[in-house]
């Protein structure tokens, strides 16, 4: 049994509930989002796998799931990382926010989602029960097909995106 971390507004534990159980119920829980770019400041997308609970067949960020329990979430992002596409790379911390998306399976994701940001350009291996494709695409190609199709792109990719741009436009990037 998988089990998430119910967090406070300002992201205090206050407990723990099953997965899919947080889901259904739609209640706040711990979550995180890595974004990746390569040497070209292209950014690294994944298309979820079609056996996925919600957003299957989705574009979104290169990975982002739960911690554990008692788990570091800088750790926990770093271990999924390895697990969805096969490699792991240093990540930085860049900012945290919240939403709360239904979906039409009746699951609601409330999450308080830390943002991690790093850069990759070795090789991918991805797990196909949780990849479905991946690619990097060209930032600008990104933001414009959020705004063409943003149907293909997961809820919090569409909300994470353009933060993440703006954090990348600001100068913090260093390569």
């Amino acid at each position: 049994m998988e089990e998430v971390i119910l967090v406070t507004e300002a992201n205090e534990p206050i407990g723990t509930m099953e997965k899919m159980e947080a889901h259904r119920k739609g209640v706040l829980h711990r979550a995180f989002s890595i974004f990746i770019i390569n040497e070209r400041k292209e950014m690294l997308l994944q298309q979820r796998a079609k056996t996925k609970y919600h957003s299957s067949g989705l574009w979104t960020n290169a990975c982002c799931s739960h911690p554990r329990p008692g788990e570091d979430t800088e750790a926990a992002a770093l271990r999924r990382l390895h697990e969805e596409l096969g490699f792991t790379a240093p990540v930085t911390k860049i900012f945290d926010f919240q939403y709360n998306a239904a979906f039409d399976n009746g699951l609601t994701e409330h999450e308080y989602d830390q943002v991690y940001f790093g850069t990759y350009s070795g090789k991918i291996k991805p797990n196909p029960n949780e990849v479905q494709d991946y690619c990097y695409k060209k930032m600008d190609e990104i933001a414009n097909t959020i705004k063409t199709h943003p149907h293909k792109y997961t809820a919090w990719f569409c909300i994470a995106f353009p933060k993440v741009m703006k954090w990348m436009e600001g100068g913090k990037i260093l390569f």
